[in-house]
């Protein structure tokens, strides 16, 4: 999966402000409508929040892959967002989440969902990756630590 087609500046936040897991998934619904990428912001974060209400997505490493399927996009659209200090998630290994990773895909569409989730996890559960991600000062330079290529 090529992830510079699904991935652009635009939808990449090196500040998230949210202190706690619903304002986080609220301003990662909004990167992505105001990129204009989600047809309809109250739709797509029902289905984010009740996604996360059976299990949390919060991995490990530091990471989240908050994800849903709905009809508030006609394609896979995903967003990243880092908070450096971290936030409580419910992760599995009981530390905060730091990197965020968002994916919304129609309801008709589930190969690319599934596609894109692993490629992400199998991605930033390399090390390196991550600390590049921490350490990036651009949302080009997040995007280019995703794809070192």
């Amino acid at each position: 999966m090529n992830l510079k087609r699904i991935l652009s500046e635009d939808l990449v936040r090196l500040d998230l402000k949210g202190t706690n897991k619903q304002e986080i998934l609220r301003e990662m619904v909004d990167i992505m409508y105001n990129a204009g990428r989600v047809l309809d912001r109250e739709s797509a974060l029902k289905a984010v929040e009740e996604r996360e209400a059976k299990m949390s997505t919060g991995m490990q490493h530091g990471l989240a892959l908050p994800h849903a399927r709905c009809e508030a996009v006609d394609r896979l659209v995903a967003a990243i967002g880092i908070k450096r200090e971290g936030v409580d998630f419910q992760s599995v290994d009981g530390e905060p989440s730091r990197i965020f990773v968002m994916t919304l895909s129609p309801l008709n569409r589930t190969g690319p969902h599934i596609q894109f989730l692993a490629e992400i996890g199998r991605l930033i559960n390399q090390p390196e990756v991550r600390q590049r991600l921490l350490t990036a000062t651009t949302p080009a330079g997040v995007i280019a630590a995703l794809s070192p290529e």
